[in-house]
């Protein structure tokens, strides 16, 4: 079965570290670029960080800067979102999802293509004050 599975996620204070990982299962995530995205109730979905393909170039967003990023591990067939510093604000739904790379590669794209092929089922981040 071709699918993004995704761990990590649960309830922590703020000021607490989570690392989120989506893991492949029936395809090679090294042929794809990686967008991290989330949802708050009540909020449309945001990207948070992208992840390009080729060499691992990082984006991510300004309310995330400095506490969020994405890493890959092929080897793993896995990526991961590492949040720190989170605040109640980070509270959502976050999802992975793989899209084919756009040429000449852009971290920002996974903000901009709609050409994703995967997603992952979604997985809760509880900030508590």
């Amino acid at each position: 079965q071709l699918q993004l599975v995704e761990s990590g996620g649960g309830l922590v204070q703020t000021g607490g570290s989570l690392r989120l990982s989506c893991a492949a299962s029936g395809f090679s995530l090294s042929y794809y670029a990686i967008g991290w995205f989330r949802q708050a109730p009540g909020k449309e979905r945001e990207g948070v960080s992208c992840i390009t393909r080729t060499d691992g170039r990082t984006w991510d967003a300004d309310s995330v800067k400095g506490r969020f990023t994405s890493s890959r591990d092929n080897a793993k067939n896995t990526v991961y979102l590492q949040m720190s510093s989170l605040e109640p604000e980070d509270t959502g739904v976050y999802y992975c999802g793989a899209f084919p790379p756009i040429f000449p590669e852009d971290p920002r794209n996974c903000i901009v293509t709609k050409k994703y092929d995967y997603w992952g089922q979604g997985i809760q981040v509880t900030v508590s004050s």
